[in-house]
């Protein structure tokens, strides 16, 4: 029977979306293994490395326990994609990577889920997503409402509004003002609506001190609660609106739940994954509406390359 290992860089954003794509190809239960490069310089190798075929162990540091073979290796991020093939070659079995590895020897990868927005190169073996890939299911979002439930004191009757806040990076920015206004209209839109906020551990205290100034019907600021009010939201909520650079939270908006997602914008000008990333989900319906992404399709492809 074929069995599965998870290559973990630990990044919480990384190591969700393998456990999705294990669940996807049947193997919840995979083990999940801590993997890191020995050094900047091992990483650099490993790029000319693998175009040389040559993919060995000695580059990363990991506790590998014993592999079947023919063991499928899952990984997602830069972090494990040679890792990946190293222990795949290890054990005789067949590397299956998340995001596109942009620099490796694409053709030696078994299977790649490649995210749009990352710009992949067609290639017999990648697989092209629309968006990240999301670990949660049903029970999960379910449990969420539940401890929403107790953490908010209940749920107000009424069509919902979700908000969700996430932070500046090298392709954002988010100020005052800019809260301020994304706000105001918002509030303005859903007249008699209930509403609902989150901030993040990446908003700026002005932005948060701007958040907490309207007329919530539920407020979580991260500063002050680190209670994640998110899978209520997905479930509850009528419409979401999520800001634009929060990608992982985008997905999931996208993939879970019954809202319309809407995004709030605060990309730099200019091209760049992030904008592709939001614009490609617009001309699918995923944002500015309701449909919701099912990657059946995609999955049986990567369960086709993997000879599953």
């Amino acid at each position: 029977m074929t069995s599965a290992i998870i290559l973990t860089d630990g990044k919480a954003g990384h190591e969700n979306q393998s456990k999705a794509l294990a669940r996807a190809l049947g193997f919840a239960d995979a083990p999940i293994v801590k993997v890191a490069f020995r050094s900047r310089f091992c990483k650099t190798l490993s790029y000319i490395l693998d175009h040389l075929r040559i993919r060995t162990l000695a580059l990363l540091d990991a506790q590998l326990p014993p592999l079947k073979p023919g063991t499928i290796v899952i990984g997602t991020g830069s972090g494990t994609f040679y890792a990946a093939k190293a222990v795949a070659c290890r054990c005789l079995g067949r590397a299956a990577v998340v995001l596109y590895p942009r620099g490796y020897h694409i053709p030696s990868f078994d299977a790649i889920l490649a995210p749009e927005f990352d710009n992949p190169i067609p290639a017999h073996n990648v697989v092209r997503i629309p968006a990240n890939l999301v670990a949660a299911d049903e029970s999960f979002y379910d449990e969420g409402v539940e401890k929403f439930r107790a953490h908010a004191g209940g749920i107000p009757e009424g069509v919902k509004v979700g908000v969700i806040i996430g932070g500046p990076n090298k392709c954002s920015t988010m100020t005052r003002g800019w809260a301020h206004q994304m706000l105001t209209r918002l509030f303005s839109a859903h007249k008699g609506a209930k509403f609902f906020v989150t901030t993040s551990r990446r908003t700026p205290e002005d932005v948060e001190e701007v958040v907490d100034s309207f007329p919530w019907d539920y407020k979580l600021i991260y500063s002050r609660d680190h209670f994640n009010p998110i899978p209520a939201f997905v479930k509850l909520c009528d419409f979401l609106y999520v800001s634009a650079e929060s990608t992982g939270m985008i997905s999931e908006a996208c993939t879970c739940g019954g809202a319309e997602v809407r995004v709030m914008d605060n990309l730099n000008p200019g091209p760049h994954k992030f904008r592709r990333f939001v614009e490609n989900l617009a001309k699918g319906g995923y944002v500015g509406g309701r449909r919701k992404i099912d990657l059946a399709p995609q999955f049986a492809a990567v369960r086709k390359l993997l000879a599953l």
